[in-house]
């Protein structure tokens, strides 16, 4: 894949190069671990919790086997993680960098007989074709660099294995468009701020999304990654989509 068709991965104002970047965002996302799940819940209207269950459904057909290996990347305190056991009859694996995330993820997740690991979406200490499915929950946009993150994906996969990556969009047209862009803009940040105590991670959650490319654009990045079948859906209203490929 060639440098020039990616950015190279989310940036917050003041915020230069790779090693920076992935200190600022496990600064921030630890910040506000105790408030995560709430915030989750509150901003999305607890929408978020159906679409991980959706993305989760999507994955089922390779998780049917009893051999088979689940990878939810970026798996913050674990939601994902534990949809992705619900549909599995295999092993279950979430992997974060953010240490406290983790924590909460372990108390969350015990007894249900998932493993978590504490690792770098960009470094991930997996063999090559490790996993039949890989799922990352509203994490990839901030990763460091977007070309590795879907390299590292693609060689964790087995042949055969298949991608989701359930990413927030923004509606284009029509009232709706409108009415969600103010909300994403103004009062999710100012909600965010007062609930968490924190400032910096929702106002940055609006910017990133606005600088993440569309979903056409993001298709034409999977398939450059080496991913096949590559196709998306749009869900409530335009406002998150689920991007899907294979490993050939």
């Amino acid at each position: 894949m060639s440098e020039k068709n990616l950015p190279p991965g989310t940036r917050a104002e003041g915020v230069r190069g790779e090693e920076d970047t992935a200190r600022y965002v496990r600064k921030m996302f630890a910040r506000i671990t105790p408030r995560y799940d709430l915030l989750n819940r509150l901003l999305s209207f607890s929408l978020d919790q159906v679409w991980r269950r959706r993305t989760a459904q999507a994955l089922a057909a390779p998780l049917a086997a009893a051999d088979s290996r689940a990878l939810d990347l970026c798996c913050g305190t674990a939601d994902l993680t534990l949809a992705l056991r619900r549909v599995s009859a295999g092993a279950v694996v979430g992997c974060d960098f953010v240490h406290p995330m983790l924590v909460r993820a372990a108390k969350k997740a015990a007894g249900r007989r998932v493993g978590l690991i504490e690792a770098d979406a960009l470094m991930l200490p997996f063999a090559d074709r490790s996993f039949d499915a890989v799922a990352v929950a509203f994490g990839f946009r901030n990763l460091a660099n977007y070309r590795r993150g879907l390299e590292e994906m693609h060689r964790v996969l087995k042949p055969g294995g298949e991608v989701a990556i359930l990413e927030f969009a923004l509606p284009q047209e029509g009232l709706f468009a409108a009415l969600y862009r103010f909300y994403f803009r103004r009062l999710l940040p100012w909600i965010g701020y007062a609930v968490s105590g924190a400032r910096t991670p929702y106002s940055y959650l609006p910017a990133s999304v606005e600088r993440f490319p569309g979903c056409e654009e993001f298709s034409h990045w999977m398939e450059l990654a080496g991913f096949t079948a590559v196709s998306y859906q749009l869900w409530t209203g335009g406002t998150v989509a689920l991007h899907q490929g294979r490993k050939s």
